[in-house]
C-alpha cells in the first residue's frame, strides 16, 4: 500500500512489512478457524468434548476441518475496501470509509445469495469467490447494519448501544496502513466500525485494535504499541472503558502463569473491550503462537473472535513465519496480498 508520510522504505524493510501482511492475515484466519467450533461452549464443554487440556488444534466446524466464519469474511472484504479506496486516492473521490461500506454490502450479497454467478464485474474479484458464499454465523449487528444502502456514521450509528467484538475482528487490515499517521487509522476503524456497532466502547476498540496492529506492522513490540494505542485514546470521548481494559490486561501479564480464569477476568461479558483486552493478554504471555490462541480460545466467551484477534496481533508481530497452521479454507489469503502489492 502507499504510504502517506513520505517514508521509503529499503528491501529488507519492504519484505519485513510483506511477512508482516501476511502473518496478520493468516494469524486472524487461523484463530477464528481454531475458535469457531467451539464458539458457543464453555470451558466446561469445551475439555468435555477434547480433553483435559481443551481445544489444542484444527477441528471440524461447518462440515469441515478449519472452517472460518464471518470474522474472516469480513477481515477480507475490508482488504478488498482499504485495496479500493487506495486506488481512487487520485482520483479525487477519496472516502474510504464509503470504499468499506461498499466493500461490507457485497460481503452481506454473499450471506444472502446462492453463489457468484450473478456479480458484476465491477464487484471485483473477491465477491466472485464461491466459497465465501456461506453463512457462518453473522450475527444480527452485522445483518441489521449492512442490511441496507445507508451506511452508518458516528453523528448517525447503526445499532448505537451495540457493544460487541465483531467490529474489532475484522479491523485488523487498517493497521497495515504503515504510510499512515497512527491517529488517522483509529479515526478509520472508528468510522468503519459504526457501520455495525454504534456504541463508543466498540468504536473505540476497534480503533485501538488497528492501531496496536500498525505499530506491529511497523516493527514495535506489542507492549509498546499498547502503550501507543493509551495515548491516541486518552483524547477521545468515552475511552474511559477500552483504556481501562487495555491496562487491567497489561498489569495481568506480572499476576503469575497464565490460565483460562485469566482471560475470563479479563473477558468479562464478551464486550469488545474484553475481547480486546484478552487478546493483547494472550499474545503477550503465550509461550509461542500455539499456546496464545489456545489459550484464547479455551473458555467460555466468543472463541472465535478471541482466537481472531490474538491471531492478528501475533501474525503482526513474528510475521509470516509463525508457526501457524493454515486452515484448509483459507486459499484468498495469498490472493489478497498479490492485490496488496500490485495497489
Amino acid at each position: 500500500m502507499a504510504t502517506t508520510t513520505g517514508a521509503v522504505w529499503g528491501r529488507a524493510e519492504q519484505q519485513d512489512f510483506r511477512s508482516r501482511v501476511r502473518g496478520t492475515l493468516l494469524g486472524a484466519a487461523v484463530g477464528d478457524a481454531l475458535g469457531g467450533p467451539v464458539d458457543t461452549l464453555t470451558l466446561e464443554e469445551i475439555r468435555a468434548a477434547h480433553g483435559p487440556e481443551g481445544l489444542l488444534d484444527l477441528t471440524v466446524g461447518h462440515g469441515r476441518r478449519g472452517t472460518v466464519t464471518h470474522h474472516t469474511q469480513l477481515t477480507l472484504f475490508t482488504v478488498d475496501g482499504l485495496i479500493r479506496a487506495q486506488v481512487r486516492r487520485d482520483t479525487g473521490a477519496w472516502h474510504p470509509p464509503t470504499d468499506l461500506h461498499r466493500a461490507y454490502l457485497r460481503w452481506a450479497a454473499t450471506q444472502r445469495d446462492w453463489g457468484p454467478d450473478e456479480r458484476r464485474e465491477e464487484d471485483g474479484w473477491l465477491a466472485r469467490e464461491e466459497w465465501l458464499y456461506a453463512r457462518r454465523g453473522p450475527t444480527r449487528p452485522l445483518l441489521i447494519g449492512f442490511g441496507d444502502e445507508k451506511m452508518g456514521t458516528l453523528e448517525r450509528p447503526k445499532n448505537p448501544g451495540e457493544r460487541g467484538p465483531e467490529a474489532v475482528a475484522r479491523s485488523a487490515p487498517f493497521g497495515l496502513l504503515v504510510g499512515w499517521e497512527p491517529q488517522l487509522v483509529v479515526q478509520l476503524a472508528v468510522e468503519c466500525a459504526a457501520q455495525t456497532h454504534g456504541h463508543p466502547v466498540a468504536c473505540l476498540s476497534a480503533g485501538a485494535y488497528a492501531v496496536i496492529v500498525h505499530g506491529l506492522a511497523r516493527g514495535e513490540s506489542l507492549d509498546g504499541a499498547v502503550q501507543q494505542a493509551l495515548a491516541l485514546l486518552a483524547v477521545r470521548p468515552g475511552h474511559q472503558p477500552v483504556s481501562e481494559a487495555l491496562q487491567h490486561a497489561l498489569g495481568m501479564v506480572r499476576q503469575g502463569m497464565p490460565n483460562p480464569a485469566r482471560v475470563a477476568e479479563l473477558m468479562g461479558e464478551g464486550t469488545a473491550d474484553g475481547l480486546l483486552a484478552a487478546a493483547v493478554y494472550c499474545a503477550l504471555v503465550g509461550e509461542d503462537v500455539r499456546h496464545g490462541l489456545c489459550l484464547a480460545v479455551n473458555q467460555s466467551g466468543p472463541s472465535a473472535a478471541a482466537g481472531a484477534l490474538t491471531g492478528g496481533l501475533l501474525g503482526a508481530l513474528h510475521g509470516e513465519t509463525a508457526d501457524f497452521t493454515v486452515p484448509t479454507e483459507t486459499p484468498s489469503t495469498s490472493a489478497v496480498w498479490t492485490s496488496l502489492r500490485s495497489s
